[in-house]
């Protein structure tokens, strides 16, 4: 599925460092601003324990992760929504996107130059904010203008609509809050969403920390946990300079042994790449046999047909029922044979939701 989350920031806070760490497509990393000019994206394997338990059970000749794409979107600085520094052209890329992981720096080094001299992760992502809001306050005046006749003297219902929106839009942003504090119902976000503004996206605080705090965090990573917890957002701590280090091991015993002493279970990598799955709104369901075990990524939500049809649209097309297994009795029985004689195989139709984890088998006719 083609959605993606975009690495956002102000120049120099990590972001390609990140990516680096995220993927085998090279962003370059330098100490100074606008190294990043072109958006680099990189699809990323989804680390997935239940993938590998299935794998131990059917023993088969291929394994296949599901993946994700991200994006490093080159630094933003203030006075970007008026065309400072590359200005609009950030913008768009950022507006391309699904989702945004907004990375904060939250360590000191005399070393690595800030953009505005001094390490302040909340004005940083005040920064942010701020051109992003004023870039979206402007695409929401332009899209007012458009439907307020239709709205208000032509007797279109769905201009009335959008035009309540976009006011509850401007209300907030003219606040200085973004847009996705505007509860919106499926229905809502259906009619408007080719409006996509950029802080209406959901999104994950990345707060790159030094490594002696890659655990429990700083005074400056806590500050921006105290915002999110207000705004309703994700916060997640990673030490992105570890992390680069980690990487340029050779072995998974070394990696691990370094993440142990660093007090880790599991590396920053890892974590952020199942934060920004979730952050999509995605989910996985399996296939496996002998031949292989795979896994699928679906949105949140998706009927039977839907899913086959990600396998194979003739799969949609011809669909006629799901056989469904959940991914606890696999495990505990150990193979399908000895779901289907404890009758743990469900039968579903036309209007079965898909569940995160389910193992499927579609019969189809075409």
């Amino acid at each position: 599925m083609s959605l993606q989350c975009g690495i956002v920031g102000l120049p120099n806070v990590g972001k390609s460092t990140l990516f680096n760490c995220l993927s085998n497509a090279k962003a370059q990393a330098a100490n100074f601003p606008f190294c990043t000019i072109e958006p680099n994206v990189g699809v990323i394997t989804v680390p997935d324990e239940r993938l590998e338990a299935l794998a131990k059970i059917d023993n088969p000749k291929r394994v296949i992760p599901t993946t994700i794409e991200i994006v490093d979107i080159a630094g933003l600085v203030k006075g970007a929504s008026k065309g400072e520094g590359l200005g609009n052209q950030f913008l768009s890329h950022i507006r391309q996107t699904n989702a945004i992981i907004h990375v904060l720096r939250c360590f000191d080094d005399d070393n690595i130059t800030h953009v505005d001299g001094s390490v302040d992760p909340v004005r940083d992502k005040a920064v942010i904010d701020t051109e992003l809001q004023l870039k979206d306050l402007e695409t929401v005046e332009n899209r007012l203008s458009k439907v307020s006749k239709q709205a208000l003297t032509g007797g279109d219902k769905i201009a009335k609509q959008q035009y309540e929106i976009l006011l509850k839009w401007k209300e907030v942003l003219l606040r200085g809050e973004n847009a996705r504090s505007v509860e919106l119902t499926k229905e809502e976000r259906k009619l408007m969403q080719e409006t996509s503004l950029l802080t209406d996206k959901p999104v994950l605080y990345l707060c790159n920390v030094d490594e002696k705090s890659a655990v429990s965090g700083n005074e400056y990573s806590r500050k921006i946990e105290e915002i999110a917890l207000k705004e309703g957002a994700q916060v997640l701590i990673v030490a992105c300079g570890a992390e680069a280090d980690i990487a340029e091991l050779e072995t998974y015993e070394e990696r691990q042994m370094f993440l142990e002493d660093m007090g880790l279970m599991e590396s920053g990598v890892s974590r952020l790449i199942k934060k920004a799955y979730a952050l999509l709104d995605l989910c996985t369901f399996f296939t496996t046999g002998a031949d292989e075990t795979r896994a699928w990524t679906f949105r949140r939500g998706m009927k039977a047909p839907q899913t086959a049809g990600i396998i194979h649209t003739d799969f949609e097309k011809g669909f006629i029922r799901a056989e469904v297994i959940k991914y606890s009795d696999y495990t505990r029985l150990g193979s399908e044979k000895a779901c289907r004689d404890e009758g743990k195989i469900g039968i579903e139709g036309k209007d079965y939701i898909v569940q995160d984890g389910d193992i499927m088998h579609f019969l189809f006719n075409v």
